[in-house]
């Protein structure tokens, strides 16, 4: 059987925040894909696109799953985006500089010319922050905005 070309994972960080954008994985490259959440720290991966793999062995090696399926190249309805807000709040104020990890259908979108449709396009133009995920430094008691 021909191996496919994935793309590799790609890192993004911004402050005390790890995020690890990745391919994905089937069961047959799951051993791979674990290898490399283990690679970047990731303890949690994000799926946004129907299940494909079993998670068992994620789960086994100590790497939550979270499913939140939306349709492909559809922007993130609203639920997605407060459940999405409230994982890395909790997340990177429990554990600064951990990795959460997501995936859709192909990650195509970060390496492809073109990729992002008008859809996603207009709805990051029209995105506006609320603040949700402000919290309390323990050290010094004031509010700080992590992002967004």
């Amino acid at each position: 059987m021909a191996r496919m070309n994935r793309p590799a994972p790609v890192e993004v960080s911004y402050k005390h925040m790890r995020f690890l954008i990745t391919h994905n994985p089937t069961n047959a490259t799951l051993s791979t894909f674990i290898e490399d959440l283990k690679k970047y720290g990731a303890t949690t991966v994000v799926r946004v696109c129907e299940v494909t793999y079993d998670k068992a062995p994620l789960e086994k090696d100590g790497i939550t799953v979270v499913d939140w399926p939306f349709d492909d190249g559809a922007p993130p309805p609203g639920k997605v985006v407060e459940d999405w807000l409230s994982l890395v709040k909790a997340k990177f104020c429990e554990a600064p500089g951990s990795c959460v990890a997501v995936h859709c259908v192909a990650g195509l979108g970060r390496k492809r010319r073109g990729a992002i449709n008008s859809r996603q396009l207009t709805y990051l133009e029209k995105y506006r922050p609320k603040q949700r995920l402000r919290f309390k430094d323990p050290h010094t008691h004031k509010t700080r905005c992590c992002v967004m």
